[in-house]
């Protein structure tokens, strides 16, 4: 399968997948604190909470991003 690339707040681990990304924003939108393209890594999961990534990722239009809970 394609590229994927993970970022942990330590919580939980956002799961990104390039391949199917359609460049929609919705994440730069809600989450600017997180997502930034024109940095690297361009995803700082560490600056929001663990509620607002879920929040935000399940209206990621493509299902490019997506999470998984760490182990506690």
């Amino acid at each position: 399968m394609g590229t994927t690339k993970t970022y942990s707040n330590g919580e939980i681990t956002v799961i990104w997948k390039p391949e199917l990304c359609q460049h929609a924003g919705i994440c730069v939108k809600m989450l600017p604190q997180v997502y930034n393209p024109k940095e690297k890594p361009w995803i700082k999961a560490e600056n929001a909470s663990s509620e607002a990534l879920k929040d935000q990722i399940s209206k990621c239009p493509s299902g490019a991003l997506s999470y998984s809970e760490n182990q506690q």
